[in-house]
């Protein structure tokens, strides 16, 4: 492959220096003989970027939609139909804010004011402006490589400031320094037991022990944001018992309300999985809406947050009301995984359409993080992950878990994301 900032070498990536000082650029063909490229894809973070007008090769200058590629960037854009101009607003590769102005037909733009050239002039297609692919790498921090033999443009988005959220929860001390880069902590450090009761008792997900100095409560100080946060499984119907138990319901919810307040937490993260499998879909759902809805009013009484972490709308559990839940919670986390065997990487295709599903829910983005397994996930495959939620502009992304992350996949993490105020 050919990066968009090297040689051009062969004349299909002769688009790859999109702007230039004016005295460089060379004079276009006289021809104009545009390729039909029907079969160009688009891959982004190693994973198709549908479009819907196709890219094409105009006298050796590739061409992609401008639009589509933009916003899965998180590059803002605004279409003036009068003048034919777009004008986009992003960062550049060093972070900095980055204004470009393209005309359709014109050989020049704005860059930040800067009157520029370019190699080619954007054109319109089916109603959307293609422009010469490197403008993402030349601009806005994105490498931008051309795979002439498949066909390919593809893309590696730049490093993106988002809310970053680490469980840390079983032998999660080894990388307890992780917390400084985090804007947010959930504290595996309480369930609900087999009685449907809650317990910082019983293992494995119970309070630690204190070793001299370094006290749970120490640790939650480390973190920005932290969650108690509250595990229960469905498995023997306790969090059923749980539910249509009014006792067991309210005392649940005192006492993880009271355990929050004690230890200095900023709010309650609930992880109840299993939901609607047993049941029908409808009566769970209303049975943890029901429940949510009694926490979230007692926690913002107290001045704390909820998180729910909730298991995809493509799995196995249906008991669970993305649209309603969104209400009353402050966020949620799509775990979007064990769609497959434990220690295999999860299908990328399952994790977008879980994403594409929770938003046709309609749960605002600035609401919805991506929980990635590092259990089943690696170096090679934790990228891909994370570029779609910063295709999708989601809030951030949650890692489980601290303890078990290698420096190997930690320095693809830290390319591709950074806390937000980091």
């Amino acid at each position: 492959m050919i990066r968009s900032w090297g040689k051009t070498a062969i004349a299909a990536v002769a688009g790859i220096s999109l702007l230039l000082p004016i005295s460089q650029v060379a004079p276009v063909a006289n021809a104009a003989t545009a390729a039909s490229s029907s079969s160009i894809q688009i891959v982004l973070d190693n994973y198709p970027l549908p479009f819907d007008s196709a890219p094409r090769i105009d006298n050796g200058v590739t061409l992609v939609p401008f639009r589509t590629i933009a916003e899965a960037l998180g590059i803002a854009v605004v279409w003036d139909s009068a003048s034919k101009t777009v004008v986009a607003a992003g960062k550049d590769a060093s972070g900095n804010d980055a204004k470009v102005v393209l005309t359709v037909g014109r050989k020049t733009a704005l860059v930040n004011g800067i009157e520029v050239a370019l190699t080619a002039a954007p054109v319109t297609q089916q109603g959307r402006v293609l422009i010469p692919m490197a403008f993402f790498g030349r601009q806005f921090g994105a490498q931008v490589d051309w795979d002439g033999a498949n066909k390919t443009v593809r893309i590696q988005s730049p490093q993106k400031e988002m809310r970053l959220m680490g469980y840390y929860a079983i032998s999660s001390y080894d990388q307890v320094n992780r917390i400084d880069s985090l804007n947010s902590v959930a504290f595996g450090w309480s369930q609900i037991n087999a009685n449907g009761e809650f317990t910082t008792a019983e293992k494995p997900y119970r309070w630690p022990q204190a070793d001299g100095d370094v006290t749970p409560e120490s640790i939650v100080e480390r973190a920005e944001d932290s969650y108690l946060m509250v595990i229960g499984v469905d498995g023997d119907r306790q969090l059923t018992k749980l539910f249509t138990d009014s006792a067991a319901r309210d005392a649940s919810i005192q006492q993880m309300v009271a355990q929050a307040k004690e230890h200095g937490f900023k709010g309650v993260m609930l992880d109840y999985e299993g939901l609607g499998w047993k049941d029908d879909p409808a009566a769970a759902q209303k049975q943890f809406n029901d429940y949510v809805a009694l926490l979230s009013k007692r926690l913002k009484q107290e001045g704390l947050k909820l998180s729910l972490s909730l298991q995809p709308l493509n799995g196995s559990y249906k008991g669970y009301d993305y649209k309603t839940l969104a209400n009353y919670a402050d966020e949620l986390v799509i775990m979007a995984y064990q769609y497959v065997a434990d220690k295999t990487p999860e299908p990328i295709g399952k994790v977008d359409e879980a994403i594409k599903l929770a938003l046709e829910r309609g749960v605002p983005k600035n609401k919805l993080l991506l929980a990635v397994n590092m259990d089943n996930e690696n170096e090679t495959t934790v990228g891909d992950k994370i570029g779609l939620a910063k295709r999708y502009d989601l809030a951030g992304v949650a890692l489980w878990r601290l303890g078990i992350l290698s420096q190997a996949e930690l320095n693809v993490i830290d390319r591709s994301v950074t806390k937000i105020g980091g």
